[in-house]
């Protein structure tokens, strides 16, 4: 009886489990035609003629300028007297006369390398007389290098003056005002800058992430205009110090003696088939404390090409610092390297370099990797199938509560960012983000993060939809516990669409500092504008 009671309570459980194992086939089998379903849906487009599509155009500039910034020796003596700002400004045309964008600033000569700010500009231009215009913006930011001089790191910049315009190039002369008002660096000064126009061809957001063909194209069809290369690279380096290389003086200026690690993000165009301009901007993450970056302009050019494989030399100049010993900022970085293709959009990098201050004593040899990612973009001369590539700039205030310091109490931290979204379908997208403190006491801390983020379908009207982000990257200085530089933000929030160009976001998170001690509640709001490239399938 026991026997037969047994085999009753086995057959049972066999049933109970097969019935169990069979609903969870069933439910990894609906998971799957789920996922396969979202990828074919958002991976299929039926093609339409490119001559249906509406474009603009937008007669950008890209400003660089040089202020000399008179330093406060009569607070500290030892500072060297002046400072020399670099600034890199992209303007966007609001009106004829008014312009609004974003832009940087960075030491390259004194002994403030290292300083680095991140803000928004607003302007007006107008014509004065023939080719000569009057020109007054005002620059708001935040950043900084050494905190005591500096404090929160908020600055503002306003700036008046005159500019002569060509076909191809601005040059100007401003009197300049340059004030950390809650540090001791305010000056006034004569600033000089140079802008290069340039067009950028894109068309409404809504229209993102469809295919086209071009069809018997009209010569004076919008898009029919030629294709125009760019790299976007992500990029890892090892930085070998040599030399009189020396570490900052919370150091007492001991030699560096360790690799240092950096991640950095590179953007390639190319002005001909062997010849490119590019920028690329890193963070430290290892080898010393958090703090360290650099932002450099070049050239490039290829001495030899195949379809597999890509030799190439560059050479660029820009400015380094933070957690060394005090130098001008100004840098030279000459470099080669060979790039292997996997596909026509992408490649892996690998290069060597040399590293070297040119007023300071900081120099290394380099070498490194990288995974680039080619696009073909803005008109369809020589091609016949395109994309039109969704992106998204964001401007956001960020707050951070609770902030543990090594050298401070816990503060709330007030950053801006900078975002740009890359959409790879309607579902999913790459992010990229930069953020510097203007408030809380931690001026020049900075913040370089990437990562995947996924969005909600558009509900409540087709107006609001949610999205989740998770984020890593480098970050550090001003004493904010971030260890060596590594931080993990994940994030979720809204986007409320005001207009089908701009959106209204929020989002609340996380900053974890794995290697640190900081844990900080994360808060955000700004706005987003969307808009689409158009991209060749190469």
């Amino acid at each position: 009886m026991v026997e037969i009671r047994n085999k009753k309570q086995d057959v049972i459980a066999y049933k109970i489990t097969h019935s169990f194992v069979e609903r969870q086939k069933g439910f990894y089998k609906t998971c799957l035609f789920f996922v396969f379903f979202s990828l074919f849906s958002v991976c299929s487009f039926s093609q339409e003629n490119i001559a249906n599509l509406n474009g603009k155009e937008l007669k950008n500039s890209v400003r660089l300028n040089f202020i000399p910034v008179q330093m406060p020796t009569d607070f500290d003596a030892t500072l060297k007297p002046t400072m020399g700002l670099l600034g890199l400004h992209y303007k966007v045309p609001i009106k004829s006369w008014l312009y609004a964008g974003v832009g940087m600033y960075t030491a390259i000569t004194g002994d403030q390398g290292g300083l680095f700010t991140l803000g928004i500009d607003v302007g007006i231009n107008t014509k004065i007389y023939n080719n000569l215009y009057f020109d007054a913006n005002v620059h708001f930011g935040g950043g900084g290098g050494y905190r005591y001089l500096i404090n929160d790191g908020a600055f503002i910049n306003p700036n008046i003056g005159i500019s002569y315009k060509q076909e191809r190039f601005n040059l100007g002369i401003q009197y300049s005002h340059v004030n950390f008002y809650t540090g001791k660096i305010k000056s006034n000064s004569v600033s000089f800058y140079v802008e290069i126009p340039s067009t950028l061809r894109f068309t409404d957001y809504k229209n993102a992430q469809k295919e086209f063909i071009a069809s018997n194209l009209s010569d004076t069809n919008f898009w029919n205009k030629p294709v125009v290369k760019n790299v976007q690279q992500v990029r890892f380096d090892f930085f070998q110090p040599f030399g009189n290389s020396r570490k900052d003086n919370a150091n007492n200026q001991e030699p560096i003696t360790e690799t240092l690690y950096v991640l950095g993000f590179e953007y390639q165009k190319y002005i001909s088939n062997n010849t490119f301009v590019f920028t690329h901007v890193d963070a430290i993450y290892k080898g010393l404390r958090a703090g360290f970056m650099d932002l450099f302009f070049g050239v490039g050019y290829h001495p030899y090409q195949t379809e597999k494989f890509n030799l190439f030399t560059k050479f660029g100049m820009g400015a380094a610092g933070g957690r060394i010993a005090p130098e001008g900022g100004l840098m030279m970085y000459p470099s080669a390297g060979i790039d292997v293709k996997i596909s026509n959009k992408l490649a892996v990098s690998s290069h060597v370099g040399y590293y070297k201050a040119i007023a300071g004593d900081l120099e290394a040899f380099t070498y490194g990797v990288g995974l680039k990612y080619y696009g073909f973009n803005g008109g369809t001369k020589n091609h016949t199938t395109f994309k039109t590539q969704g992106v998204r700039i964001g401007i956001q205030n960020q707050t951070y509560l609770n902030v543990l310091k090594t050298d401070s109490p816990i503060v709330d931290l007030q950053m801006l960012a900078m975002q740009i979204n890359y959409d790879i379908n309607q579902t999913f997208y790459l992010i990229g983000e930069a953020s510097f403190a203007f408030g809380g006491k931690s001026g020049g801390y900075a913040q370089g993060l990437a990562g995947i983020g996924i969005y909600s379908p558009y509900f409540l009207n087709n107006k609001l939809r949610a999205h989740l982000e998770g984020m890593v990257g480098a970050a550090g200085g001003a004493g904010v516990d971030t260890g060596e530089g590594i931080v993990i933000r994940p994030t979720v929030g809204l986007s409320y669409k005001l207009t089908n160009a701009v959106s209204l976001q929020s989002s609340i998170g996380k900053l974890i500092t794995p290697f640190g001690n900081l844990k900080a509640t994360n808060i955000n709001i700004g706005l987003s504008f969307g808009l689409a490239t158009l991209s060749a399938r190469k």
